[in-house]
């Protein structure tokens, strides 16, 4: 079957709607309209195609499952980034039908700008660690809620001890200058947090004992400084370590370096990257800010940058050579060992 004989298929996917533009090799438009965006409206859809066909969409909230449903029936499928998209495809003219067909089009022209797409196994586990992160974040909202309703009502209060089971029971027992109303609060606040970190424990006992996971986990907790949280973000984050062919990209993907603007012979720095995988640069810079008191490679990085004056370029640098342990270890498959240079560079 010659290559002209298959048909290229633009998505503009929505909540509800999925417009879609069908053209030839040629650019001739064969078959455009809407599609329910339901499965069986999915297979109807792809039932009614006559020919072999080439998919494109852009990658969105929405994008996961219909990737899945009609990766099966179609000859290839690809996701674009969304970034990449927009500035490859300005145009006055924008709606529905008008994307479909330039999706359609930078897709049988091979200027697609494709980005990785995770396996549905990675995904998966993925969104079991990322509202991991949400009931992390609400249990210190309530945290800090206990602490604003003692606050409020000017109860004397151990800060530290505050959420110990034992000290919160006799707080509570012994409550005289505590309102019942701000009691009753505080009884709810704490139940509530405690179903959270029940949660978090039960999330992460999952991810851990996971078989697809295990034993990357193993490998990646051999790294002095890394932890569970870190060793989880980043097999689920980054996924596939092979796709990044350098530890800079790796850095860059991370949004752990500045934006760079060279013209005219000068070179300018910005902050750190805002285009970046927002969840490995919380975690790694969070882990960052403690790994060198269990890694002496580490240490002395941080070190290093101290004695130029910035304690956030230090712990920049020092996430940095984490990505490098990270990626060294899951590329080779073998544990962590340390080597400590003659002179960091």
């Amino acid at each position: 079957m010659t290559g002209t004989s298959v048909h290229y298929v633009g998505f503009d996917i929505h909540k509800k709607t999925i417009a879609f533009c069908v053209k030839t090799a040629g650019g001739t438009i064969r078959d455009e309209g809407t599609i329910a965006a339901t499965r069986d409206g999915l297979h109807q859809w792809a039932a009614s195609r006559k020919r072999p066909w080439i998919g494109a969409m852009e990658a969105t909230l929405f994008t996961g499952w219909i990737y899945d449903e009609l990766l099966p029936l179609a000859r290839a499928l690809k996701v674009a980034h969304p970034a990449m998209l927009k500035a490859i495809g300005a145009s006055k003219k924008k709606n529905d039908r008008a994307d479909a067909a330039m999706i359609a089009d930078l897709l049988r022209a091979d200027l697609l700008p494709e980005c990785h797409m995770a396996s549905k196994q990675t995904r998966d586990l993925r969104r079991v660690l990322r509202y991991r992160h949400l009931i992390v974040r609400e249990g210190t909202r309530m945290k800090n809620k206990m602490s604003g309703l003692l606050m409020e009502v000017g109860a004397q209060y151990s800060k530290e001890k505050l959420h110990g089971k034992g000290y919160f029971s006799s707080l509570l027992a012994e409550a005289i200058d505590i309102p019942d109303s701000v009691v009753d609060l505080l009884a709810t606040s704490r139940g509530a947090l405690e179903m959270f970190q029940s949660n978090e424990k039960r999330l992460i006992r999952t991810l851990k004992n996971d078989p697809a996971l295990k034993e990357r986990i193993e490998l990646l907790l051999t790294i002095g400084g890394v932890g569970e949280i870190t060793a989880l973000c980043w097999a689920l984050e980054i996924g596939d370590v092979s796709r990044f062919s350098s530890s800079s990209d790796a850095i860059s993907y991370c949004g752990l370096c500045s934006a760079q603007v060279s013209s005219a012979g000068k070179d300018k720095r910005g902050p750190i990257s805002k285009k970046r995988n927002k969840h490995l640069q919380r975690v790694l810079i969070e882990t960052a800010k403690l790994a060198p008191q269990w890694n002496p490679a580490l240490a002395a990085v941080h070190e290093r940058e101290l004695t130029r004056g910035n304690r956030n370029r230090a712990t920049l640098a020092v996430a940095r050579k984490l990505v490098r342990y990270l990626m060294a270890v899951d590329k080779s498959g073998k544990p962590y060992e340390l080597r400590m240079p003659v002179s960091l560079c």
